[in-house]
């Protein structure tokens, strides 16, 4: 059996005739079932034709599970990045350990790999790109960048690869300009290369929180341990329960609207006529009763109304 035909790879494209590829390069495919970049890639390949980058900036692949069961369900969204086995050697003689007999190397995509090769999966989509194998540099910025968005990327992994592109480029302003981000950005991230290695693992378990880490990586090492215990040690006192509001009627007496007040003030009323108590009923004693109660124009209105009853 073919070296080929062990990693799964067909016959017709490991031997396929190399277009504008020294004899030297070609004989290193023939022999490694390495493809070369003279010969037309294919989209889709065998899982285990596919090897780790070993600059990946994630030195934890996390929730790996959830991606597997999400890679079953739903299938391969995006392709792999890769570059062939042939250019990353060229690239990278120091860098083989791990790479096994993998004819690809996955520049971006190792977390969907290592969630695809739990999942069983035996194919992966896959885009050939041996550009981006040209330098450790080039490796590490192209995966910092395709990862920069997204909130899988653990912030130390993210930090340290953030410096190794402040070493290779000289200064932060420069490597916040190639990733489209501001320089304090980048500061902001590499402030957690300054704390203490024990506040960093605290950083890798999720103990102490990202941004009073970046705060506190500002500060003198000797006052770290300090600060990160007042943040650890703040406790967010419970909120207080809500006793019930009042109520009148049913009604919640505190959220209840005021009362009505009419537009037009009522009509005031008329005082209540005295009642008239008369002990006997001669003409005389009832003529005396209306007299003492009845103002003159009353008692003017009765006689004027008697009379007219006569």
């Amino acid at each position: 059996m073919s070296k080929a035909d062990k990693l799964g790879v067909s016959a017709s494209f490991a031997r396929a005739q190399p277009v504008g590829v020294s004899s030297r390069r070609a004989a290193i495919a023939e022999a490694t079932g390495a493809p070369t970049s003279g010969v037309v890639p294919p989209s889709e390949v065998p899982i285990e034709a596919l090897a780790h980058n070993p600059f990946n900036l994630r030195e934890d692949l996390t929730e790996l599970e959830e991606l597997a069961q999400s890679l079953v369900s739903r299938g391969q969204l995006q392709p792999l990045a890769v570059a062939t086995r042939m250019a990353f050697m060229e690239a990278h003689p120091g860098q083989t350990d791990g790479l096994g007999r993998a004819p690809y190397v996955v520049i971006d995509g190792n977390r969907r790999l290592a969630a695809a090769q739990l999942a069983g999966l035996k194919t992966m989509h896959i885009h050939v790109n041996d550009a981006l194998s040209t330098s450790a540099a080039d490796i590490l910025e192209s995966a910092l960048i395709a990862n920069v968005h997204r909130v899988d990327v653990a912030p130390m992994d993210q930090a340290r690869a953030l410096q190794e592109l402040v070493d290779v480029h000289g200064s932060q302003a420069q490597v916040a300009k190639r990733l489209g981000k501001t320089a304090a950005w980048v500061s902001q991230r590499l402030a957690l290369l300054n704390l203490t290695p024990s506040l960093q693992e605290k950083v890798d378990t999720g103990e102490l929180k990202v941004e009073p880490a970046r705060r506190i990586g500002r500060l003198p090492q000797e006052r770290q341990e300090a600060a990160a215990d007042e943040t650890l040690n703040t406790v967010t006192p419970p909120r207080q329960r809500a006793h019930p509001a009042p109520t009148v009627n049913g009604v919640n007496a505190v959220n209840a609207p005021p009362p009505s007040i009419p537009s037009t003030p009522p009509a005031p009323q008329a005082p209540a006529t005295p009642r008239i108590t008369i002990a006997t009923d001669t003409p005389e004693t009832i003529a005396d009763a209306l007299t003492a109660h009845l103002t003159p124009d009353d008692l003017k209105a009765v006689t004027e109304l008697l009379l007219l009853r006569l």
